[in-house]
């Protein structure tokens, strides 16, 4: 576990590390270059730097948190990534039933797998768990139906880095939206008109609306203003005390 720098999390946990690109959004893949880094700083965990890789052992992370906590699951990898087995993608589930006290918040770009897998009744949802895909551009838009469609109590979507507009959202059984711009050394841009668009969709369908930042080669330079003011909202959630 590791405490995030992420806006709308508290921590992450991460039970599988690596990846691979399977669209867009992945371009600039800000955990390949944090796998990369680490690796390089000799941390055990990504000496198969970001070559697709399961911790058996980080099931029993979850249990060893004293306080309730809002955790950003998989934040390096991709739960539902095909080479992870249903059968790890279970016990991870199983694992955040178990820890009712804590919000877990998974994101996939896999949202047809993930799909799959609660059709079949594979997945064993809980109040805690949130369930979100990333849309970085119309095209991949087609993963809200996905979600729409899962038995995910808490639906959420991740539109970072905003890579083009996202006009006619289906908002319909979703409960926040997070906007962000992308960052790094040779960012794509984000124009102003497609968060503000955004942010009136969802006021007009009353869905939570985050706005986590400008983004660009220095992003805390830029910051999260949106016409003077920063919007932070959450969806409404209660974590159960032990």
């Amino acid at each position: 576990m590791a405490q995030s720098s992420i806006e709308w999390t508290e921590m992450t946990w991460n039970p599988v590390t690596g990846c691979d690109k399977i669209s867009a959004g992945c371009k600039f893949c800000y955990a390949e270059v944090m796998a990369k880094r680490l690796k390089a700083m000799g941390v055990e965990k990504y000496q198969n730097e970001f070559k697709l890789t399961i911790h058996e052992d980080e099931l029993a992370t979850p249990y060893t948190w004293k306080k309730s906590k809002v955790v950003f699951v998989n934040s390096m990898s991709d739960l539902f990534h095909k080479d992870v087995p249903i059968e790890f993608i279970q016990k991870v589930f199983r694992v955040m039933k178990e820890n009712p006290q804590h919000v877990f918040q998974v994101l996939t770009k896999r949202a047809d797998v993930m799909l799959y897998y609660d059709k079949e009744g594979w997945l064993d949802w809980s109040h805690n768990i949130w369930m979100g895909v990333s849309v970085e551009n119309e095209k991949a838009m087609k993963r809200i139906d996905l979600l729409r469609q899962s038995n995910a109590r808490t639906k959420f979507l991740s539109c970072e880095p905003l890579i083009g507009p996202l006009p006619k959202l289906n908002l319909k059984n979703i409960d926040w939206v997070i906007v962000g711009g992308e960052s790094g050394r040779k960012p794509r841009p984000m124009k102003k008109e497609w968060v503000l668009d955004i942010k009136q969709q969802c006021e007009k369908k009353d869905v939570a609306f985050f706005f986590k930042q400008w983004g660009g080669t220095n992003k805390k330079k830029t910051g999260n203003l949106l016409d003077g003011k920063k919007y932070l909202e959450m969806p409404e959630f209660e974590q159960e005390e032990l």
